[in-house]
Formats: structure tokens, C-alpha cells, sequence
């Protein structure tokens, strides 16, 4: 009696905090003391919004990381005194050239003990040696391309304050991002696309620079920010950077002058700097570029070395460009340049009438349902229509209380639920007459009939469920909503179909009430 009563009590405290889930979903006004506020949560094909389909550029990450390689090696050739040097590009390679040829060995060995993913081979030509990524290294640039992207286009919208976004990898080189509510894609697109790559570098002077139409070795030509004429004016730069923008830890929008509106003041981790003050130490009275995507948004005259490690970004923003650049200098640059594929933006009257059409089915067809339950089964078959209501309450509690995200596919995916959630009751039900037509009591049949449709039940939906893992394992967007929506599915109908309706039956049996049984 006890441990009916229990169970009974059990299946009626998790229907009722389903109702308290969901309450909020229906009932936009609720209450200051009501325990949960949060609705459920629609995918963008039912609260309308922005679809995004990108492709990385992963061949680019790997001759960024070659660039970078190469500003490591020039560093460390100089705190080993292997006296003068260049370091240059030659498609994947860079090729190394020592003033003093006794050094070569030395270079060598600073390569190999300090470089464990890069190796040495012949250059030919009039270079000493040569270096490239080991194949090692180079899978494990390409393979953490998508990755990185990913989290930091993640960073860059959670502080874009879109609601409930889905950004997700999508074979091997293309990202899916999914913006619910947003109906103006063009901000996020410039938000998620800028590869916000900052560099400093020297403005070339002396003869050996050479001039703007023709720039001399190891210089180049960068077209600045617009002026108030609409026009863009020509610098040139040293080609190498003194520094990158991935030593930056912070940066915030702050008021500049009255006339040149906001700026960006960020600061340096301590390598930045250490090789900032080096940097403005060294070259005193020359012009520093701060090159952002390629652009030259202003060179000014280093007064005095800056050694706290804080600079300003001036370039003429508004106040949402200077934040969004702040943004993404926060979170880090891309790894890898974006490249947009697809673009989709849906409305929000597609999405409410893809609910109003997808409710209206569920409702259709789960009515029909239980009226041919309670027509055929009779007795039983309302116990098994209140079993398929609850049901329904605990799949989409589980989706509110744990976050999931509800699409059109997982509207179907509730609906398939339904069905399998009566093909479970059927099963029960028609053992049940099997045992009651051989004379057995109400009792016997009852307990006969769960423990002869249990085995078929388990199997078919423990495969089922394997499906539905698969699905959500391999699959993507609408693929994964509807996988999420059955595995869950699968889940609650067992625990009512099974068990919920087997506490009505011995609750009856308990009370004297279950002399005979209305199938």
C-alpha cells in the first residue's frame, strides 16, 4: 500500500512542477512568487530570425601561423647573437640567411631546441637553410581552426546580446550560426565576420623604403582609414609587425575629443608590454601604424616609450563600431578568415504561423487519438489518454527545465512521440485481453500483460533511442532538434506508458477497486 501510494505521489508531484515549467510559456504575466519564469525556449524557424552559413578559411590559418612562427624565430635568433639575419616567406617555408656563415650550426640548434613543431630542410639557393611546420603540426593548426572560431564567434555573440543563439561546426570547414529574433542580419554579420586582425608596425623611412608607388624590400603599401574628403591616403609601412593584437587582455570604448568621437583603449598582457616599451624605446620621433584588417586607422608620432602597457585606438567610430571593435579585440581575432555561403532570414509570422500549423496538428491528431483509445479500450483506454496528457507535460518540461531549444522538427518530433506513446499502451492493452479471454483475474491479467509487453516495448524503443543518439551524433540544425526531441520522447513515454500506468492499476488493486477491467 505504501509503496503504491508513493509512486502515485511521485508521478503527481512531476506532472505538477511540468505544469510550473511550462506555466510561463502560456501565461506571460506571471507573478513576482512564481518559481519558474523562463518560457520555453523557440528555434529560429518558429521565432523567425537570422541563418548564417560560413566557410573557414583553414589554408589561411596555416600561413598566419607560418607569419607567426616566423616573428618568434627573428626573436629568438636575436637573443642567441647569432649575428645579422633575415627571416623571409617563400610559400610555406621560410627561408633563413645568416651574415655569418659559422653561425648556421647555431641557428640550427636554436630551431630544433626551441621549435619542436617546426623542421629544418635545405633551401637551396643562396639561403642557409630553411624552415616549415612538421605534418604533426600542421593537422593540429588545421583541426583547431573550426574550434577556435567557433568559441570565438560564441564570445562575440553572447556580448552582442542575441537570445538563446546556436553556433555549431558543420562538416569539416563551415560553421552554421543561427541569430532567433534578429531580423537586421547586417551588424551581426560584420560583428561575426571581422577577422579584427590588429598590428603595429613602423611607418618606413630613410632611403632604402623607398616610395608608395615603389616600395622597397621588406616594405609595404596600406591604404588608411577615410579621410573628410571620402578619399583613403597611402602609407608605407615596414612590412614585419613589431606586435599583433594577441596581446591584447582588455579593451573597452572610451570618450575621445569633441570632434573625433569615441575611442578604444586597450591593454597588454606583459609580453606585450615588454615588447611595446622595446618597440617605442627604440624608435622615438618615428610614426606608429595601427593596421586593423588591413587598414591604417591612424600612425602617430611616438612621443615618449610607452611602457604600461595601454594604447588607444583612434579611427573617427560611432559609439557601435568603436564597441563592436572593442568586442572582438576583447575575445580575440578569428583564426582564420569567414567566408559567407548562405544567408537566410526568416520572419517572425513564418515562425508563428509554422507554430499555429504545428499546434494545430498535434492537436488534431492527438485528439483523434484518445477518443479512439477511449471508443476501442474504454476503461483502459483513459487511463492511457490521462497517460499520453502527462506524458506530453513531463517532454516539454524536460525541454524547459534543461534549456533545449524547440524547432519545427521538434514539434514533429512531440507528435511521433505521441504515437509511439499509444503504441506502448496498445501493446499493454491487447495483452491484457489475451490473458482476461483465458479466465485469468483482473489482477493476474494485469500483471501478465505488463510482463509480456514489456520485453517487446524495452526493445523497440532502446533501438529506437539508438537512433535518435545517432541522429544526434552525425546530424546537424533541424536534424539534432528533432534527434533531441525523440531520445527524450522515448524516455517520458516509457516512464508513463510503463510505469505511470501501472501505479493507476495497482493504486485501483490496493483500494479493493479493480474487480474486473474495462478493456
Amino acid at each position: 500500500m505504501g509503496s503504491v501510494t508513493y509512486r502515485a505521489l511521485f508521478f503527481a508531484a512531476v506532472s505538477l512542477a511540468a505544469l510550473v515549467l511550462l506555466a510561463p510559456t502560456f501565461w506571460s504575466t506571471a507573478p513576482k512568487w512564481w518559481p519558474w519564469k523562463e518560457p520555453l525556449r523557440l528555434g529560429l524557424d518558429l521565432q523567425g530570425g537570422t541563418h548564417l552559413n560560413y566557410a573557414v578559411g583553414i589554408e589561411q590559418a596555416v600561413d598566419n601561423t607560418i607569419d607567426r612562427v616566423g616573428r618568434d624565430l627573428e626573436r629568438e635568433f636575436k637573443g642567441a647573437q647569432v649575428g645579422a639575419f633575415t627571416v623571409d616567406r617563400d610559400g610555406r617555408k621560410l627561408l633563413v640567411r645568416l651574415a655569418n656563415k659559422d653561425r648556421r650550426q647555431d641557428a640550427r640548434d636554436v630551431v630544433k631546441s626551441r621549435f619542436p613543431n617546426l623542421v629544418v630542410v635545405d633551401a637551396g639557393g643562396d639561403a642557409d637553410f630553411a624552415v616549415d611546420l612538421t605534418p604533426a603540426e600542421t593537422e593540429r593548426v588545421r583541426s583547431g581552426v573550426v574550434e577556435q572560431a567557433l568559441q570565438v564567434i560564441r564570445n562575440r555573440i553572447d556580448q552582442f546580446g542575441v537570445s538563446e543563439p546556436t553556433v555549431i561546426a558543420q562538416g569539416s570547414d563551415e560553421i552554421v550560426v543561427q541569430l532567433p529574433g534578429i531580423q537586421d542580419p547586417q551588424r551581426a554579420k560584420d560583428l561575426i565576420g571581422r577577422t579584427a586582425v590588429l598590428e603595429f608596425k613602423l611607418v618606413a623611412q630613410g632611403p632604402a623604403a623607398g616610395t608608395v608607388d615603389a616600395p622597397g624590400p621588406g616594405m609595404q603599401v596600406l591604404p588608411g582609414a577615410v579621410n573628410e574628403r571620402g578619399g583613403r591616403p597611402k602609407y608605407l609601412l615596414e612590412r614585419r609587425p613589431i606586435m599583433t593584437g594577441d596581446v591584447i587582455t582588455d579593451a573597452r570604448v572610451a570618450p575621445g575629443g569633441s570632434l573625433e568621437g569615441p575611442v578604444v583603449e586597450f591593454v597588454l598582457d606583459a609580453e606585450g608590454t615588454r615588447l611595446f616599451g622595446d618597440a617605442t624605446r627604440a624608435n622615438v620621433q618615428r610614426q606608429l601604424a595601427i593596421v586593423l584588417d588591413g587598414y591604417v586607422e591612424s600612425a602617430p608620432v611616438i612621443e615618449t616609450p610607452i611602457t604600461e602597457g595601454r594604447g588607444i585606438i583612434r579611427g573617427r567610430f560611432d559609439f557601435k563600431e568603436a564597441q563592436d571593435l572593442a568586442n572582438v579585440l576583447r575575445n580575440g581575432a578569428l583564426p582564420a578568415p569567414l567566408q559567407l555561403q548562405e544567408e537566410r532570414t526568416v520572419g517572425p509570422s513564418l515562425g508563428q504561423d509554422s507554430i499555429r500549423r504545428g499546434s494545430l496538428s498535434f492537436v488534431v491528431g492527438g485528439v483523434a487519438v484518445m477518443v479512439f483509445m477511449l471508443v476501442y479500450y474504454r476503461g483502459g483506454g483513459l487511463i492511457a489518454d490521462a497517460a499520453l496528457v502527462v506524458n506530453v507535460l513531463l517532454l516539454l518540461g524536460v525541454f524547459a527545465v534543461g534549456g533545449f531549444t524547440l524547432t519545427l522538427p521538434g514539434i514533429a518530433g512531440v507528435v511521433l512521440t505521441t504515437g509511439m506513446a499509444v503504441d506502448v499502451n496498445v501493446l499493454v492493452l491487447e495483452r491484457v485481453r489475451e490473458e482476461l479471454r483465458l479466465g485469468k483475474s483482473a489482477r493476474a491479467a494485469i500483471e501478465a500483460g505488463y510482463e509480456r509487453a514489456k520485453h517487446a516495448i524495452f526493445d523497440s524503443n532502446v533501438c529506437t533511442f539508438g537512433s535518435g543518439l545517432i541522429l544526434f551524433q552525425f546530424g546537424t540544425g533541424p536534424v539534432r532538434g528533432f534527434a533531441v526531441t525523440l531520445c527524450v520522447g522515448i524516455l517520458t513515454t516509457l516512464a508513463t506508458g510503463v510505469y505511470g500506468t501501472r501505479v493507476v492499476y495497482d493504486w485501483l488493486a490496493s483500494r479493493g477497486r479493480l474487480k474486473s477491467v474495462s478493456v
